[in-house]
């Protein structure tokens, strides 16, 4: 396929782990960017360690789809001469992404100071469980942990039960976030000809997911409590028990007419005479009673039925989708959500494409994630101009692997 990405001709160096790290050179990846995962023997990423990976790290389904179109190079980066070939992939790359704990990357000698000095261009995005400077900047973090401190755990779940934990949807985010910043450096690169660093805090990241709620609380003195899949002013808002095992679907009514929809669609007219239920407020005031009769309605049909049923009469409902119902979507399946790559060890597999339909420089992809250290030869030989002999004696020196 043509290089027709709206990144091409964009290199990025991959320093990244398990998920909210590699998501966003994926992303780049997916417009066209060429990304070069430096990895290493001593400290694998995560994906490529149980529980992840089948028996090899190259054996790793969840590694291979966060790592779709990369190239991967293995280095030693304990050995000064492995840092010197960064240094020099630096001079002919636009952007590093790395999430290791701050003050790491500075101690190897790769941190942004001392790239940008190689190449003042280059665009470092350092991602951290609570950025760069702080108190708490040194803290260590996964998912549960910036979720929790975000104050969004905190608002999650149910009235009677403790905060919600959210995991690998908070890594996505951050790594979106994370995206969307190398982009906007890009943007400002392209003007000015500088590059930048971007100091990029996975809690901050979230809590900007709380903003409604830290306003409440700046203007009111109100803090937000958990409420289930209560939304205030809205009913019926939540997730009904339907027929089945473990059968769901979530309904949203946002005002009459949607109301309206709901109750000819149920065949409950009567609902709409019933004063406990004449207006927003009242029905708000009378969700429980108006969710026991609707969950009534609910469990006498599929989850699919029953979306059909109300979405035909303009009520926004859906099915709560297990994995099996998404990869198995009518739907999705029609969008070319879900793609087919072929992967030398595990050979065909499915993964999630691309997220936009770009008409003029659309997003692809183009080859699975990379074996461990697949493209030494490439990257060294190829890119940076080195011998094949001298590679193997890198090899014998454990600088390459």
């Amino acid at each position: 396929m043509a290089d027709t990405g709206a990144l091409q001709g964009v290199r990025v160096l991959d320093f990244t782990n398990l998920l909210a790290g590699p998501f966003p050179s994926l992303l780049c990846g997916f417009l066209g960017a060429q990304v070069i995962k430096v990895e290493s023997r001593a400290q694998l990423d995560a994906a490529r360690r149980t529980p992840y990976a089948q028996d090899h790290p190259d054996n790793s389904p969840a590694f291979n789809s966060i790592n779709l179109n990369k190239l991967s190079v293995q280095l030693n980066l304990k050995e000064s001469r492995a840092v010197e070939l960064v240094h020099r992939l630096t001079a002919v790359s636009d952007v590093v992404v790395e999430n290791m704990r701050p003050g790491v990357m500075e101690r190897l000698g790769l941190g942004y100071p001392q790239l940008s000095r190689i190449n003042p261009g280059i665009i470092m995005a350092s991602i951290s469980a609570a950025g760069s400077t702080g108190p708490e900047s040194s803290f260590p973090g996964y998912a549960p942990a910036f979720n929790a401190l975000s104050g969004l755990g905190h608002m999650t779940g149910y009235a009677d039960g403790p905060p919600g934990e959210l995991h690998d949807s908070l890594d996505a985010r951050v790594g979106a976030t994370a995206a969307f910043a190398i982009m906007s450096a890009l943007f400002h690169r392209l003007r000015t000809g500088r590059g930048q660093l971007i100091d990029l805090s996975s809690r901050e990241s979230i809590t900007m997911a709380c903003a409604e709620a830290l306003m409440d609380y700046a203007m009111n003195g109100r803090v937000a409590q958990r409420k289930g899949n209560q939304e205030e002013g809205m009913a019926p808002h939540g997730c009904y028990r339907c027929q089945g095992e473990d059968a769901w679907l979530t309904i949203a009514v946002g005002n009459d007419q949607d109301w309206e929809g709901l109750c000819r669609a149920t065949g409950h007219p009567e609902w709409m005479s019933d004063p406990r239920f004449a207006d927003a407020l009242l029905r708000y005031g009378n969700r429980d009673a108006l969710d026991g009769l609707l969950e009534s309605w609910t469990k006498q049909y599929s989850p699919e039925q029953a979306a059909v049923l109300l979405q035909s009469h303009g009520v926004a409902a859906a099915t709560s989708m297990s994995g099996r119902d998404l990869l198995e979507d009518p739907h999705l399946r029609a969008r070319g959500v879900w793609q087919e790559v072929e992967h030398p060890v595990m050979g065909v597999q499915q993964v999630p494409g691309p997220p936009w339909r770009l008409s003029e420089t659309p997003a692809t992809i183009r080859s699975p994630g990379p074996l461990l250290g697949q493209h030494n030869i490439w990257v060294i030989v190829d890119l940076l101009g080195e011998s094949v002999e001298q590679v193997e004696k890198w090899v014998a020196q454990g600088v390459v692997y």
